[in-house]
């Protein structure tokens, strides 16, 4: 890594856009503080992969980590959208903020669509063009070719090419080096610890910038998808944006330091350091939400002959922890006065809370579920 070159600066005229070298090299690991990181971040990730094999329907759970992701992966690109926004329906929402809404949406959507995708179809140029289709669809840059890459310059910082903090690699040349991507995983020219592997993927990825928008949230989104492809974690559970939201302008940097510099080696320990406290976090609330159910369960055992629709209504809140009366209603398919006594029952236990003070038209929350992702 010592002798890595990033590429070249290609004088374009009035500007210099910036031509990657290929990653489907040879690449030797000597630097002992990046093995030492690598291998703290393969047990912290080990570990959390072998917590989620012990929750019980971790299908339900997994929902509220990608609506997280979502929303810690748009905000890095300025969207003001927060976990409890993402949650609720579009008429809920202000007009001001529909389209941050629609934006979280959609990459909530690319993810869920991705995963069963993995099924059929490795991760390629296809399918990074499919994800990046349905993370543009019906939003602001949906008229910059989504899922095409793109057949024009872009840039980055600066109101022009001559004035950006940083040129991509002219377009023409996108193709090519998404292809050596593509080669990269599924044909290297020689073996690489899957977790440098990502690092060096998602840092050439977002040197190409193949998109003419939104190649920050599709470049975030390929990491947990990666991780999932190559059989690392079972399911998606681990989500990075949370991390690089925190050190936005580190992660920046980073990236800039090894296409200027050549310095991968602290893009790499800043990445795996990035592995190691998403994994451990992830631990904890898992460890927390398997306490939270048991929690749970014991109080809903005590409900006599409202146990039964009590579960069911706890399930439901595990994908989405805001609920009212109607919705009660219609998810049980009780009336609406049962609804009613049952939410008071859940609020009496400390299940749910009531989020919004009103006497009429009462939302609840199960807030000790929210709270385990809101921090």
């Amino acid at each position: 890594m010592n002798s890595f070159e990033a590429g070249t600066y290609i004088n374009q005229g009035t500007y210099k856009s910036f031509s990657p070298n290929r990653i489907n090299r040879n690449w030797i690991i000597d630097d002992m503080s990046v093995i030492s990181l690598l291998s703290k971040a393969d047990q912290c990730i080990g570990r959390l992969d072998m917590y989620s094999q012990y929750i019980p329907n971790i299908s339900l759970f997994i929902s509220m980590h990608i609506v997280k992701e979502a929303t810690k992966s748009s905000g890095i690109e300025g969207t003001q959208t927060t976990m409890a926004d993402a949650l609720q329906e579009r008429e809920e929402i202000p007009l001001d903020k529909r389209d941050d809404w629609a934006e979280v949406q959609n990459y909530i959507k690319a993810m869920r669509e991705a995963v069963d995708k993995l099924q059929n179809l490795p991760i390629s140029a296809r399918f990074i063009r499919d994800v990046h289709k349905t993370l543009m669809q019906g939003v602001r840059g949906e008229h910059k070719q989504p899922g095409e890459f793109r057949l024009s310059q872009n840039w980055i910082g600066g109101s022009s090419p001559n004035n950006a903090v940083y040129v991509p690699p002219v377009f023409q040349e996108v193709p090519e080096l998404i292809g050596d991507i593509e080669k990269f995983i599924h044909e290297p020219v020689c073996a690489m610890p899957d977790l440098i592997k990502i690092a060096i993927i998602h840092y050439q990825f977002e040197t190409i910038h193949p998109f003419n928008d939104g190649n920050g949230r599709t470049g975030r989104l390929l990491v947990p998808l990666y991780l999932v492809s190559c059989g690392i974690l079972k399911e998606p559970i681990l989500y990075l944006s949370d991390y690089l939201e925190k050190h936005r302008r580190v992660y920046y940097d980073k990236l800039t330091d090894a296409r200027e510099k050549n310095d991968i080696t602290n893009w790499i320990k800043f990445f795996l350091e990035g592995i190691i406290e998403t994994a451990q976090k992830g631990t904890d609330t898992l460890n927390a939400l398997m306490n939270l159910q048991k929690e749970f369960d014991a109080q809903v055992q005590t409900m006599g002959n409202r146990s039964a629709n009590a579960l069911k209504l706890i399930d439901a809140l595990y994908v989405n922890p805001f609920i009212d009366t109607t919705k009660t209603a219609e998810l049980l398919g009780i009336t609406f006065p049962s609804a009613n006594t049952l939410l008071l029952e859940l609020e009496k236990r400390g299940i749910i809370k009531e989020v919004t003070g009103n006497k009429r038209g009462k939302y609840y929350a199960m807030a000790k579920y929210l709270d385990l992702f809101m921090s």
